[in-house]
């Protein structure tokens, strides 16, 4: 019998499995589809890491502990992971990417500096701010790749874990001692499950209570008009760009070379479906919308369309994660419902995980994540 299973294995499950074999345990990782995939929400090239988090204070304690994590795996694999390159976040100076950025920074005393409209441009000349707009800019924010992630965390588990791929988790049950899961391929025991299931939460998780919304996202890569130089790595931040109605956008320096283009999407704006249901494909109008939408605010970026990808939030109510101890099943302990932002906490994620599965508790601030809470 194994002393924990990890079900599902992407950015939250894969460094839950590391993070338990690192401490000795005896762990089964169950992942539906191959390594590092591209079908659920851990693909797509990269995630923006940033710490002066619009969404809410709290997350910042665990930020700054997932920093020092993300440059342990790069230490401990030898592996690309991280890249700083400095954050904009831009809009009304009311807005909640710029109010809520600006509170964060003050409440934690992060770094940060305030720019108008003509710093901004002066600074990053790709931007076009309105004359109202205004920047908080995070020199400590930057991005992560996310399939590099995973196959770090996989890497280094798989030294001491057992991880079985193409074997989807179909349900579990409580036992006397412990648990059962139920796969496609067979059943197994252990002392303690971890489920991490991304858009699979409604299916796995319908007991949990909570009204998770499966969202279709998508992601662009445009070729600049002039060329990615403007764009790369040494002159162009990461973004988050809120307009007055509130339509936020976020995008990436070009880090793929001349052919990679940079990439763009909208932040929410999605479509309701299941991840049996979800459309792959990307459709003329939805690209036009992009690039229409981009035009007004970086016009060069939309040059020339180069291709698209889909991945699917899993979102909560009010936004923020669900990260607890299963309050039906003493031995199981959940991570779901990231809600689109959820990537750069990955190894935090981790952390906090084989903390509960292994004590039951954690020293990490994590009461904002209970499933319990009111979602009226």
């Amino acid at each position: 019998m194994y002393d924990v299973i990890v079900a599902g294995l992407g950015g939250m499950g894969s460094a839950a499995a590391h993070q338990l074999a690192s401490r000795g345990a005896r762990v089964l990782g169950l992942e539906r589809f191959g390594p590092a995939h591209d079908k659920g929400s851990s693909h797509g090239g990269s995630r923006i890491i940033r710490q002066s988090y619009f969404e809410d204070p709290a997350y910042v304690p665990l930020l700054l502990r997932a920093y020092e994590l993300w440059e342990k795996l790069e230490r401990d694999t030898g592996r690309e992971i991280l890249s700083m390159t400095g954050g904009v976040m831009v809009g009304p100076p009311s807005s909640k990417t710029v109010a809520g950025s600006l509170r964060s920074a003050r409440e934690w005393d992060l770094p940060h500096e305030m720019l108008d409209a003509g710093e901004i441009r002066e600074r990053f000349p790709t931007l076009a701010p309105k004359p109202d707009e205004v920047a908080l800019y995070e020199r400590r924010a930057g991005f992560v790749r996310p399939e590099e992630t995973v196959t770090a965390h996989i890497q280094l588990a798989s030294a001491q874990a057992d991880l079985r791929f193409e074997e989807p988790v179909l349900r579990f049950e409580s036992t006397s001692d412990g648990v059962r899961v139920i796969t496609a391929k067979g059943s197994y025991e252990a002392g303690e499950l971890v489920i991490c299931p991304g858009a699979w939460a409604p299916e796995l998780l319908a007991d949990l209570g909570v009204p998770f919304a499966i969202e279709r996202q998508i992601q662009y890569w445009f070729e600049p008009a002039g060329g990615v130089e403007p764009f790369d790595l040494g002159h162009h931040p990461i973004y988050i760009w809120e307009d007055a109605a509130g339509v936020q956008v976020y995008g990436f320096p070009a880090h793929d070379g001349p052919a990679g283009g940079a990439k763009v999407a909208f932040f929410r704006k999605g479509v309701p479906c299941t991840p049996e249901t979800i459309d792959r494909t990307v459709y003329q109008e939805e690209i036009d919308a992009m690039a229409g939408h981009m035009a007004a605010c970086i016009p060069s970026l939309p040059g020339r369309f180069l291709r698209a990808a889909t991945c699917m939030y899993t979102t909560t109510p009010d936004e923020h994660f669900v990260i607890a101890r299963h309050p039906a099943h003493e031995r199981v302990t959940v991570a779901c419902g990231f809600s689109g932002h959820g990537f750069k906490f990955v190894p935090v994620v981790g952390e906090i995980l084989a903390d509960l599965a292994l004590t039951g508790r954690t020293e990490h601030p994590i009461a904002l994540f209970d499933p319990s809470r009111s979602f009226t």
